[in-house]
């Protein structure tokens, strides 16, 4: 079975959601495919379906995302959630989709594609992340978003970042705050933040921060400068180690969460051909995209965080930019019209992003934190160590794609999503050579799981099979 459209956007979070409204209302024929079910990505997750209704609890930004639900739902684009993208390729004259929901596998063909796929939490691998009770911030925010859970007992929450504080305050606001927050942001990193902070203190995010951080410390220890975090315990966490200045400390804890930022999630736009550049301010990998979010590839568009971490309200605005430029490629608006409903949005983004710098480089990992040792997994699928990366980059593993002969490192089901940028990092930091040199592992679809027997059903010749999956 194959659809057709004019546009096919990857991803309902705000990036995509704003995409396809913008060129619907243009217009254009737009289908949305989700692999949720239900709109608003993870920043608004469950924003239709949520049981929290005091909306004290996930705060003023979380529901804004009804906005952008509700636009969608009064929108033609034709919106399809519980739909996997597999693959996504250009194809003459437009881009071709492998998808795969509760039917089967299908081939969706367009003539634009917006990849809005968003960003995931960028891997902490100490030594035990992998023990049952150890799990992220963003996973514990998601369940609290779909379900209404809040974790019971004496949690610990450690890492990095405003989505630290974020989801501190949230259990602060259901009656359930954490016992400890162990805040790893390195001391030193102030020196490179400092030369920003003009531009941050006049930015909307100062006010918003600083009232953030009042609530959590109003009702939760702090601990700062934490380094040499790790998680013990046997069949299950029992107890957490730190050190600070003052020395190393313990506490039993049935439930750590860990976090240290996001980054963008490559995978469809990488195995779809877009290239990528090593962003060193954010320590990751983003998606080349000019100031529509063009890619190198260019009828495939990238919305959102994909191209560079920038918040949710920030990424619908790359979403309608990047829909009414492909509204104006396929027809639908002339040059004027482009330029004169572009230029709200332009002016927007970047008061939007003053003060991204700041924090940036405020919430810069650690290096340790990014830099694992010895026995500690870097990837789950495979069980391989950091000490087994670093001794086959020390003999002379060319980078992620060879060390894939040596160890297998990256071949699980995750397809290197979790050990990924570890892995990039850690060679670059042995062979002293900089990240976007060593490269990341090369992806191809499928890159989501998808049957043997739906493939076998489309297309119907080996050949155009050997197109589709490019293998």
């Amino acid at each position: 079975m194959t659809d057709e459209a004019d546009l096919l956007v990857v991803g309902a979070g705000p990036a995509g959601m704003a995409a396809a409204v913008t060129a619907a209302m243009c217009g254009a024929r737009v289908i949305l495919l989700d692999e949720n079910t239900g709109p608003g990505g993870q920043i608004y997750r469950a924003i239709t379906t949520t049981p929290v209704r005091r909306k004290q609890v996930l705060g003023r930004d979380y529901w804004f995302g009804e906005t952008w639900a509700g636009r969608l739902k009064r929108s033609s684009a034709d919106y399809r959630a519980g739909s996997a993208v597999w693959s996504l390729r250009m194809d003459g004259d437009g881009v071709e989709a492998g998808v795969v929901d509760a039917e089967g596998a299908r081939l969706i063909r367009a003539r634009y594609a917006v990849i809005a796929t968003g960003a995931m939490e960028r891997p902490f691998p100490i030594p035990g992340w992998t023990l049952p009770g150890v799990m992220t911030v963003g996973a514990a925010q998601t369940m609290l978003k779909s379900s209404g859970v809040v974790p019971d007992g004496d949690v610990v929450i450690a890492g990095s970042g405003p989505l630290l504080y974020l989801y501190a305050r949230q259990l602060v606001a259901a009656g359930a705050p954490p016992a400890l927050i162990l805040d790893t942001t390195p001391r030193s990193n102030w020196r490179q933040a400092i030369w920003h902070l003009p531009a941050f203190a006049t930015s909307r995010y100062a006010r918003k921060g600083l009232m953030l951080l009042a609530a959590v410390r109003r009702r939760v220890r702090i601990v700062r400068h934490v380094t040499g975090l790790r998680a013990e315990g046997e069949a299950a966490l029992r107890e957490i180690v730190w050190r600070t200045p003052q020395g190393e400390e313990r506490r039993q804890t049935g439930l750590l969460l860990l976090h240290q930022g996001v980054v963008p999630t490559i995978n469809l736009w990488s195995a779809s051909g877009c290239r990528s550049l090593w962003d060193e301010a954010q320590a990751c990998w983003h998606a080349e995209a000019d100031a529509w979010g063009q890619s190198s590839q260019e009828r495939i568009f990238i919305a959102g965080d994909g191209a560079g971490i920038g918040g949710a309200e920030a990424a619908a605005i790359t979403g309608v930019l990047a829909g009414l430029r492909i509204a104006h490629l396929l027809g639908r608006l002339d040059r004027a019209a482009l330029d004169s409903k572009a230029r709200p949005g332009q002016a927007a983004l970047g008061r939007l992003l003053r003060g991204r710098d700041f924090l940036d480089a405020l919430y810069r990992p650690a290096d340790w934190a990014r830099l694992p040792e010895g026995g500690t997994l870097v990837c789950r699928c495979e069980e391989i160590t950091a000490g087994q990366i670093v001794a086959a980059a020390q003999q002379g593993c060319a980078g992620p794609n060879q060390l894939k002969t040596y160890l297998r490192c990256g071949m699980g089901p995750c397809q290197g999503r979790q050990c990924g940028l570890t892995v990039t990092e850690l060679m670059a930091h042995v062979q002293q050579r900089n990240p976007a040199e060593i490269g990341h592992f090369r992806l191809r679809p499928p890159v989501k799981p998808v049957s043997l027997a739906d493939m076998a059903k489309i297309p119907a010749s080996p050949e155009e099979t050997a197109s589709v999956i490019r293998l």
